[in-house]
């Protein structure tokens, strides 16, 4: 049996992987690793494009789950590459519209203009979230590498004030996020609570372990008091279990988690009355997204080896 410290080993080297340059750069639809894992990671990827979201969607919402939406890209360096993301969600926005539909959009910044300038960032997530704004359909910027926290923070300290549809996404693991609290409580605006998915040195960030979780669920109660809308995102059944033990989920907006991620424990919670989100991705560059997942645990590594083998074995919505 691997000790544990195999196991966080092993997660680094996934995270460390899914980051690495190069491997990103030869992640295309004609690359090797992208025909052989293709149907594995439509466990976790719901669509390859937004028209064969309506229908999966439908479906989901059909179960009594709240929906949120994410075309999968980050770090765009290419001002075309960020206009096409930029569009893909102008229409996925209309397509959701004519659909019925009102997920929360998610997205980076970094997607969207960040790594060119805050300003562009600043104008591109402002569009959409005017076009969005027009169904009332709410935006949830997420949160990205520490080195990325200032400028996230600069340009949602712009969008927040004149946007009553967008939310930010914070990091528990992250020791600065106690101090940026504060400030992000006052805009009002809906706090998305996560663990934090990205590797950090010890002097930037918690690692995954009790010290974690407390100063989770103390972010929580922060927010809370503060009377602040608030999801908890984590695919965490620990954690899960000692919100519910500690009564906060009649205070809270939704429970979270990424579609294909314990769907079981979703479906428990949502039985137990509890409002649920599951948070839906499509896209086909799905390279980052698909080995975070097998970082969260081994069962996924081995259960993503199984799906390869017998693709068979994904069911959508089965779980749910």
């Amino acid at each position: 049996m691997p000790s544990m410290d195999v196991y966080a080993l092993a997660t680094a080297g996934l995270k460390k992987l899914a980051l690495n340059q190069e491997c990103r750069d030869a992640f295309t639809k004609d690359s090797l690793f992208f025909k052989l894992f293709e149907r594995a990671a439509h466990r976790y990827i719901i669509a390859s494009d937004r028209r064969e979201l309506s229908e999966k969607l439908h479906l989901l919402s059909g179960k009594g789950y709240l929906l949120g939406v994410e075309y999968v890209g980050e770090e765009n360096h290419d001002p075309r590459v960020v206009q096409d993301f930029v569009n893909e969600y102008l229409a996925s926005i209309q397509t959701f519209a004519e659909a019925g539909l009102k997920p929360q959009l998610g997205f980076d910044l970094s997607a969207v203009g960040l790594l060119i300038s805050q300003e562009m960032a600043y104008q591109n997530a402002a569009t959409l979230l005017s076009a969005a704004a027009k169904h009332d359909i709410p935006i949830m910027i997420s949160m990205e590498h520490s080195s990325a926290v200032d400028s996230i923070l600069e340009v949602y300290a712009e969008l927040a004030p004149a946007y009553l549809n967008v939310g930010i996404t914070i990091q528990a693991h992250l020791h600065r996020t106690v101090n940026d609290l504060p400030r992000i409580i006052g805009y009002g605006r809906k706090i998305r609570l996560v663990k934090g998915v990205y590797n950090e040195v010890r002097e930037v960030a918690l690692p995954r372990g009790p010290e974690l979780d407390e100063r989770y669920l103390h972010l929580l109660e922060d927010v809370l008091a503060a009377k602040v809308p608030v999801s908890c995102a984590t695919q965490d059944p620990a954690l899960i279990k000692r919100i519910f033990e500690h009564n906060y989920f009649p205070g809270i907006q939704e429970l979270e988690m990424l579609h294909g991620v314990q769907p079981e424990t979703l479906r428990q919670a949502k039985d137990a009355g509890l409002a649920c989100r599951i948070a839906a991705v499509y896209g086909d560059s799905w390279y980052l997204h698909f080995l975070h997942r097998l970082a969260e645990s081994p069962d996924n590594v081995i259960e993503a080896l199984a799906d390869f083998y017998d693709p068979s074995r994904i069911t959508f919505g089965a779980g749910y």
